[in-house]
């Protein structure tokens, strides 16, 4: 039932992205451009968003372990290479997801980079662990982990 329960809500979310106008680069960077010939619609979907994501959050706080408030360098930095991103390009990573299934070279291009930035991310991470001489834990064991609520 839980995978069909995620399907449901990720169709929902996608369909949700591709009626708001996110999955149109053009649309998001009009929104990005302030000094220029702004366009404040997408405003009401991040409102409804974070409207929607405040009261949902609020009732899977129990089930979820608590969040980390630590601000790092590394957060630092994902947090600007985000921004710029997506203002260049247009997209993060749902709508371009979402865009995928219109087979727009640009979102096919974006998710491409999108995947590799995570495979570099998680070897050099890997990396930095062994030189550390930190073991990270398998899928399985950070799977073990988050069910056990730790």
């Amino acid at each position: 039932m839980r995978p069909l329960f995620a399907l449901f809500i990720g169709l929902l979310f996608g369909a949700g992205l591709a009626l708001s106008g996110m999955t149109s680069p053009a649309k998001v960077q009009g929104f990005l451009d302030i000094t220029g010939a702004w366009d404040p619609s997408l405003a009401f979907v991040m409102a409804g968003a974070i409207g929607i994501g405040l009261v949902l959050f609020r009732i899977a706080r129990r089930r979820l372990p608590p969040p980390s408030h630590r601000v790092d360098p590394a957060l630092i930095g994902g947090s600007v290479l985000f921004g710029i991103g997506w203002g260049l390009v247009g997209y993060c990573p749902g709508p371009a997801l979402t865009a995928l299934g219109s087979l727009d070279p640009k979102a096919l291009t974006f998710v491409a980079a999108m995947l590799a930035g995570t495979v570099l991310q998680r070897v050099v991470a890997s990396l930095r662990d062994q030189a550390r001489g930190l073991a990270r834990p398998t899928g399985e064991q950070a799977a073990a982990a988050n069910a056990c609520g730790a």
